[in-house]
């Protein structure tokens, strides 16, 4: 008894130690890494008629300009009136620059650098929108397309995505050019007119116009992460998220053929019943969540400006991953940056109530975590649905993942920098884009891609995007185009 008694305490004590050894490991990790933030000082507010830039993206917004896979001519009228917008609202920058249009209808504009040996670098963004969900329109504040300025906000769809972008830089490009600025570097305004529906059209063709002329940008920037503000638990000051990397797009059409008939003599295996439960299965059998390399250099960036036991959590993932992963399970857009997502988005069978449909087809999109592939996934999807008489073929469009840009390169810390001066209360880290963006198209051309938007939001402002009531404030728009400005004068001056 007395042996037995011994080795229990030996074990508790052992174990104590244990405790006492992770405990010192965990905080020692936890307080030992001081800030990664780029000490700058703020710049200068620049003076910017808020009202007057406001009207502009306002008349906009009343340009239709939605893009249609299958229809690409669709939105010519008001894509070309918006042409002639851009050039009425911004002469100084159309005389500063050259114009090539690509595709019918994508702009690519062109301002001549001074120094032939510095690298050229390009601005994007798209001139087309997504429709408004039908049946939602009285939802509206105000009408979706009628280009309101109130309340303080710019209302309407592409306000936000992306037409905001795409007059904010044209504002910041056409305030330089009446002072007189000139860049010492080429750079590349490329605003495409169909990213909506994948942009083969219009970034695709302009980025491979470049790539036959030898062009190498040193650096692409186009639309992308948000400055969060009470997104993030712990984390206190607004976020300013840099995508380095970009999720892959790969959408895989399923169709299950069962022979047609009456359905007062239904079968035992039917295209509909063959397809749900397949659709179920792919639900059910989720692909695991990881950490990849991005994610891991946006915890070790933003984890010494955490609070609690926040900070402690994300300084020690060899421990608390488990932890984490089950909360950023909880929530859709934090799931999405650790796991290629699965979405059933499209079922059609049959058309009369007493007849089985010879076929039932699904649509069933994935978001690509850098690493995956289009062929890793369509192989995650054979073998979970495991059923010969399901087709399963690819959806035009589908693109892997993009390089991963790293976060070492002049060009990385000159954006920060540029973040830093213009929101000098935003911490910036990297960041992975959930979405797909026009730039996937421009790895051919370079190396650096960063995806980024210079506007403040919160939870329920990301309900917005593509949603209704789209908007964006006046106050914010100011700062997109001070942002947009600061840039060009810190990285082409």
């Amino acid at each position: 008894m007395r042996r037995l008694l011994i080795g229990l305490r030996n074990l508790i004590l052992v174990a104590i130690a244990i405790v006492v050894v992770l405990a010192a490991v965990v905080l020692v990790n936890t307080f030992r890494q001081g800030s990664k933030q780029i000490a700058v000082s703020p710049a200068p507010k620049t003076a910017v008629d808020e009202q007057a830039a406001a009207q502009r993206l306002a008349e906009a917004i009343r340009f239709q300009t939605i893009s249609n896979a299958f229809n690409p001519d669709q939105a010519a009228g008001p894509l070309r009136a918006m042409h002639a917008h851009l050039a009425a609202s911004f002469p100084a920058f159309h005389a500063a620059t050259k114009l090539e249009v690509v595709g019918n209808y994508s702009l690519l504009f062109i301002w001549q650098g001074s120094d032939p040996a510095a690298g050229p670098i390009a601005l994007l963004a798209h001139q087309d929108v997504v429709p408004v969900a039908p049946g939602t329109e009285k939802d509206w504040q105000y009408p979706p397309f009628d280009g309101v300025v109130a309340d303080g906000f710019v209302w309407g769809r592409g306000s936000w995505d992306d037409k905001g972008n795409l007059y904010s830089i044209l504002e910041a490009a056409e305030a330089l050019a009446k002072a007189g600025f000139r860049p010492k570097r080429t750079v590349y305004f490329a605003f495409g007119h169909d990213e909506e529906v994948s942009g083969t059209r219009g970034a695709q063709a302009m980025a491979a116009l470049l790539k036959s002329r030898g062009v190498k940008l040193d650096f692409v920037l186009d639309e992308g992460l948000l400055i969060t503000e009470g997104i993030l638990k712990g984390l206190e000051k607004p976020m300013a998220l840099i995508g380095v990397a970009e999720k892959g797009y790969a959408t895989l059409v399923l169709n299950a053929r069962a022979t047609p008939g009456h359905s007062s003599m239904p079968p035992r295996e039917t295209a509909i019943g063959m397809m749900s439960a397949a659709l179920t299965h792919l639900e059910n059998a989720r692909l695991p969540m990881q950490i990849r390399s991005t994610v891991g250099e946006m915890f070790t960036t933003i984890a010494p400006e955490m609070s609690g036991f926040n900070r402690v959590v994300l300084t020690n993932l060899w421990l608390f991953k488990p932890l984490l992963l089950r909360e950023f399970e909880k929530s859709g857009p934090t799931e999405a940056t650790v796991r290629t997502t699965t979405a059933l988005t499209i079922f059609n069978a049959g058309d009369k109530d007493n007849v089985l449909p010879g076929n039932a087809e699904a649509v069933v999109n994935f978001r690509l975590l850098p690493g995956d592939t289009q062929a890793s996934v369509t192989e995650h999807v054979r073998k979970v649905v495991a059923n010969e008489k399901i087709e399963i073929k690819p959806y035009p469009g589908n693109t892997d993942p993009p390089p991963v840009t790293g976060i070492a390169s002049e060009s990385y810390r000159a954006l920060n920098t540029t973040i830093r001066e213009v929101f000098p209360d935003a911490l910036v880290a990297p960041g992975l884009m959930v979405a797909a963006t026009d730039s996937r198209h421009y790895a051919g051309v370079t190396d650096n891609i960063f995806r980024f938007s210079p506007v403040r939001a919160n939870s329920e402002d990301l309900k917005r995007f593509h949603g209704t009531n789209e908007r964006l404030s006046i106050a914010n728009y100011a700062d997109m185009i001070r942002f947009y400005r600061r840039l060009l004068e810190n990285v082409a001056q």
